[in-house]
């Protein structure tokens, strides 16, 4: 019996029954299909963003806008790198993306203050683009809360080729109680420029994620400037107050208003 492939071809894109519920999530839900398969828009579509998330972990810090960024809002900046000497070395060997290569740790020893309460670092990660557009905005917002609090910060530190354990060695030579560092979070195919915000207590070389909180999913298709910078406000306070994070801190902002 022969199969009348006209008739399959006139069928063209199939309806999803999910599609209303693709205008409240990024995720690649209701995508239709042509026979056994996506509609070529949406396989094209896949490509790209897998493309983009490719690009966004070989992105690299412009350190000029970056800067000038900074300098509007008012902070002293300086910039480091690890010892991860290109990107391909970065992605193949994390260590290094921890350790300060040793000239910018004699740069930060020369430029450390006696004691701050915070130093704040900003680290391309897994994704570059995300600090570039997302930091700066959300610095902005935090730091006039973390002055009007009386804390004080260290000078902001742009590291190059760095992981997140990279901000600990740097508190601790800044000569902070508290590391903050924002760094481009891994990619994924409908978010390749998502900004992580991590911080310690007592940053020191040698710790693990246990001693560490995580704020993520920073960009305003995610958790918003605002709520962000709220939410690390509430978090630092905390951390500072109690002497700790890690494990032992929860998020508790929104029941303190209940």
């Amino acid at each position: 019996m022969e199969t009348d492939l006209s008739a399959l071809a006139s069928e063209g894109p199939q309806p999803d029954p999910w599609s209303g519920l693709r205008e409240f999530t990024a995720a690649r839900i209701a995508l239709g299909r042509v026979g056994t398969s996506v509609p070529l828009q949406e396989a094209l579509a896949f490509r790209l963003a897998h493309a983009d998330a490719r690009d966004a972990v070989y992105s690299e810090l412009s350190l000029a806008p970056l800067t000038s960024g900074l300098e509007q809002l008012g902070v002293p900046v300086c910039a480091v790198r690890s010892q991860a000497e290109n990107r391909p070395q970065y992605l193949q060997r994390p260590d290094l993306g921890r350790q300060l290569h040793p000239e910018s740790r004699a740069l930060l020893q020369g430029q450390a203050p006696e004691r701050a309460d915070i130093a704040i670092i900003l680290a391309d990660g897994l994704s570059a683009r995300a600090v570039q557009e997302h930091a700066v905005p959300v610095l902005q917002l935090l730091l006039p809360k973390l002055q009007a609090a009386g804390f004080t910060v260290a000078p902001v530190v742009m590291a190059e080729q760095g992981r997140v354990a990279i901000s600990d060695e740097i508190g601790q030579l800044l000569h902070a109680q508290l590391s903050l560092i924002l760094i481009g979070e891994r990619p994924g195919l409908s978010s390749p420029h998502s900004l992580g915000a991590y911080f310690t207590y007592n940053p020191r070389p040698g710790l693990t994620d246990e001693a560490r909180n995580c704020v993520s999913n920073i960009r305003p298709e995610g958790l918003g400037y605002a709520l962000a910078a709220d939410k690390l406000f509430f978090l630092l306070q905390e951390a500072l107050r109690r002497q700790l994070s890690g494990i032992g801190l929860k998020d508790e902002m929104g029941l303190l208003g209940q």
